[in-house]
């Protein structure tokens, strides 16, 4: 298996290969859908913006336009407005590739070498594939929580908030980028920045609407949301609720069972993640915790569904690039990836994917082990003795310990 890895290395030596493969792929996905007409996605996404400028309602059917709703907040209108006025296909197409170049650049500043960086890149960009031809907001989503950790570790405070406070009113999942609060150099500038942010970014709406309207569309985004809650956890929903609870009631049919029984546990689990906080420089205990945020949203979320792991996958392969090359690990990955980003792929034989894959949200698994092996790894401090390559040194205003 040490060969595995020497292949991985020597691939992303190949600067022009990682590129070539990221960008590629992601065209790729985003061009064969765009040629099959399945772009609903980006006209949903597009009309948010011609909503909004004309004070519709954002969170109601529009059949003449696409089927399916907006589940977005109102800033999200200026996010999606440099691509609303290009043709359909070449601004879902624009879009694709905008969403890669976000993950891409945010992947580029972790503390990491280039070599591990471009490992990351490699295995990520088969999700990264599948995730543009959704022409979904979620390579935007992960960018913004990996951008939040980079910014906060550099002791940029506000932008590690704007990001914060652009991912919750977007998607909501950006929220998460709080649990990097406690590496901030100086906590008082990242909660200001908050609060500035998040009054800049719930006004900005306006300027091309009104106060009232913004107003009204934030009480009906919160039960949109609600509603879609709902829906997630019917039992016909075989591509929806692909998370944690998802697999937990689909293997041992149990059906009835509460998100919250899950959510619960899982919220006071990563809360315990913080009490190594004397290691909070440490620069494995925070990239650690960043694995565990990035899978956070996706593990434990009812609206997760197959692309949103392109949020979840880079997770994995930070943890991968971390650890020495052993056959355990490099067979971890092997199975991780085969289950996230290829369970759903014409890949795996149609029986598979109907009769394993799908229906038991086995997507889910792999990520699941690790965030529990990372929990376990941080409670017993087993993430200091183990060994790996340096990272790449911190721009921080605190000394940072190596890996």
């Amino acid at each position: 298996m040490r060969e595995k890895r020497n292949v991985l290395t020597y691939l992303a030596e190949k600067e022009w290969l990682i590129i070539s493969l990221w960008f590629g792929l992601a065209f790729l996905g985003a061009i064969v859908e765009s040629s099959r007409g399945n772009i609903n996605n980006f006209l949903i996404f597009k009309n948010v913006f011609f909503h909004v400028l004309h004070q519709q309602q954002l969170y109601i059917h529009y059949p003449a336009e696409y089927y399916d709703v907006n589940l977005y907040g109102p800033v999200f209108s200026f996010m999606i407005a440099p691509f609303a006025g290009f043709e359909n296909h070449l601004g879902a197409m624009l879009w694709a590739l905008s969403g890669a170049a976000a993950l891409f650049y945010a992947i580029r500043q972790l503390p990491l070498t280039r070599i591990q960086q471009n490992i990351i890149l490699l295995l990520c960009s088969q999700e990264l594939m599948g995730a543009s031809g959704w022409f979904q907001l979620n390579q935007f989503v992960g960018a913004f929580i990996i951008l939040t950790f980079t910014a906060t570790i550099k002791g940029k405070d506000l932008w590690a908030a704007f990001f914060i406070v652009l991912g919750t009113l977007t998607k909501f999942y950006g929220i998460v980028g709080l649990a990097f609060f406690f590496f901030s150099p100086n906590p008082r500038r990242f909660i200001a920045g908050l609060f500035l942010w998040g009054g800049v970014l719930f006004a900005l709406p306006m300027i091309i609407s009104s106060p009232q309207y913004i107003i009204n569309c934030y009480y009906e985004w919160f039960a949109a949301i609600v509603h879609k809650n709902e829906l997630n956890v019917g039992v016909n929903t075989l591509f929806q609720d692909i998370s944690a609870g998802g697999l937990i009631k689909r293997i041992f049919h149990i059906p009835w069972l509460s998100n919250t029984a899950v959510l619960i546990p899982a919220f006071l689990l990563f809360l315990l993640q913080y009490s190594r906080l004397e290691f909070r420089y440490n620069s494995r205990y925070r990239l650690y915790i960043l694995c565990s945020t990035l899978m956070f949203p996706v593990l434990f979320s009812t609206s997760s569904e197959s692309p949103t792991y392109i949020i979840a996958i880079p997770a994995i392969c930070i943890w991968y690039v971390m650890q020495p090359a052993t056959k355990w690990n490099n067979i971890f990955i092997f199975f991780s990836i085969l289950l996230v980003s290829f369970s759903h792929s014409d890949v795996v034989t149609p029986w598979v994917r109907t009769n394993l894959a799908v229906p038991y949200a086995l997507k889910a698994l792999p990520c699941l082990v690790l965030w529990l092996m990372i929990a376990y790894d941080i409670f017993t401090k087993k993430f200091l003795l183990q060994k790996a390559k340096p990272i790449a040194p911190i721009p921080s205003l605190q000394t940072v310990s190596h890996l």
